[in-house]
């Protein structure tokens, strides 16, 4: 894994500690990284720091946007694909078709030694009794698209095109990872997994929740969880535990692509949150091992399923870690980290995910079971505070018995706040909503509500007392008495 630019020019001087328990625990990682498909050994040793990965961005998946090549290769594809399918040969492993065809090579030979009407007689009949046996399966789909390129559905190109983007276009490579995929479907009974109920405590170490600013599906790992012990040892506490573990991986994976929509222009990938706060250090092997082996059956598998994968509340050993896993990773799987340290994971997530959308732990509004906001209520208002200055906040509420309602966040917070309740009647007083006080940096999302007996308004005054400016985030809404 590698870091962004943001976080790789910082790497230098925040890694001191870890180095040597990092380096007792990579021989390992390496030797599971190095049975994934996607992983490359380096001919000359890693670098000592982080290199910087070149930004991420999404390809189209219309024919027209294509270059030149990658048409040519999707054509190919598309041909090899059907003639495997009507050829009853896709899920035929190598050694069996090489050995299938040395078969054919000694029958032939001995053909040949043959009278040739009683040769040709014996290979018509045995064609024919062939022919009666095998039965081809034009209805093979994966993730629920048709895989038979002649049934034209436009979500084949879709699904086509992300086994050639993980093989650099390379045709015959992107074949072998198609058919290797769905070999290992059929082995490790993926379909079957999705009816599967697992332990519900694994909820909370990964689960979907909301989408992105571009509509991507976000899936959730909270590393943290595997902190309880209780947990940790129902997951990875013994050989069939570490497998139901990866069996409730894969459901979850498969839970998000059927959220996808896989056709030309649809959202066709997932954006994954990796939470590694109060995560289990790299001393925990059954842990490491296990997650590295979902990490390999997940980039061998499902290719090009995640649009990026941003990694929040990482703590230091991790990057002496990535600094030395880094080199086996492709440029290409690189290129969608992003890595960020404690207390920058709200800042982090709200360039790719809405405010409204991110979960309250994470610093945003999101709370589970909440159904006071919705889409309809507007969206979410942002104002800048300078360093050393005060802004006021005003919610109009006009209406009298209406209850007013609202959620406010400041990024960092490490500000004086308060709220208060003024009337339109200059003669009337005002009501103190909060008293002022100093906000922990480590203060979450606000959410309050005041009802009025008068018209008037709530006031918010926020006065930073930093050095820095500060970003505030909020939303409001009033409500008839009635409505409650």
């Amino acid at each position: 894994m590698t870091l962004e630019p943001v976080a790789a020019t910082q790497m230098a001087d925040d890694v001191a500690a870890p180095q040597d328990e990092a380096k007792k625990v990579v021989e390992e990682t390496k030797e599971v990284i190095g049975q994934g498909g996607e992983a490359k050994v380096p001919d000359e040793a890693g670098p000592k720091a982080v290199e910087k990965s070149s930004s991420y961005r999404e390809e189209s998946n219309f024919l027209s946007d294509l270059k030149e090549f990658e048409r040519k290769a999707l054509t190919e594809l598309r041909s090899k694909l059907e003639d495997a399918i009507l050829g009853n040969s896709l899920f035929e492993k190598p050694e069996e078709k090489k050995k299938k065809t040395g078969k054919k090579e000694e029958e032939e030979e001995e053909e040949e030694g043959c009278d040739g009407e009683e040769a040709k007689q014996e290979g018509e009949k045995k064609e024919e009794e062939e022919g009666k046996c095998v039965e081809v399966d034009r209805e093979i789909a994966l993730w629920g698209v048709p895989l038979l390129p002649s049934k034209g559905a436009e979500e084949t190109d879709v699904v086509l095109l992300k086994f050639l983007r993980a093989r650099e276009f390379k045709v015959n490579d992107a074949f072998e990872m198609l058919k290797k995929t769905l070999r290992w479907r059929k082995e490790f009974g993926v379909d079957s997994a999705l009816g599967e109920v697992f332990d519900p405590e694994l909820n909370s170490a990964g689960y979907l929740d909301g989408t992105d600013r571009e509509g991507h599906p976000v899936c959730y790992n909270v590393y943290g969880a595997f902190g309880d012990e209780g947990l940790y040892q129902k997951a990875f506490g013994s050989e069939e535990n570490r497998n139901r573990f990866l069996r409730w991986r894969f459901q979850l994976m498969e839970q998000g692509i059927k959220k996808l929509d896989l056709k030309p222009g649809g959202v066709s990938s997932l954006l994954q949150i990796n939470d590694l706060k109060n995560s289990p250090g790299p001393g925990k092997k059954e842990l490491r091992i296990t997650t590295q082996r979902a990490i390999n059956l997940l980039q061998d598998n499902y290719p090009e399923f995640v649009a990026r994968n941003i990694f929040i509340n990482v703590p230091f050993w991790y990057y002496a870690l990535n600094a030395l896993v880094s080199p086996f990773l492709t440029q290409r799987t690189k290129s969608k980290f992003l890595v960020t340290r404690p207390g920058m994971a709200t800042k982090t997530l709200l360039k790719y995910i809405p405010a409204e959308e991110i979960p309250v732990q994470y610093g945003g509004f999101k709370r589970e079971k909440d159904f006071e906001f919705s889409s309809e209520d507007g969206s979410v208002s942002e104002l800048t505070i300078k360093a050393g200055s005060t802004e006021t906040i005003v919610l109009p509420i006009e209406e009298t018995g209406n209850t007013l309602l609202w959620d406010l966040t400041v990024l960092g917070w490490e500000v004086n706040y308060k709220e208060e309740f003024v009337p339109s009647d200059e003669g009337s007083y005002t009501v103190i909503v909060q008293k002022g006080k100093k906000m922990a940096p480590s203060t979450g999302p606000i959410r309050n509500t005041f009802r009025n007996n008068e018209p008037g308004k709530v006031v918010l005054t926020i006065e930073n007392v930093t050095t820095k400016k500060k970003r505030v985030l909020y939303r409001y809404k009033n409500k008839k008495c009635s409505s409650f």
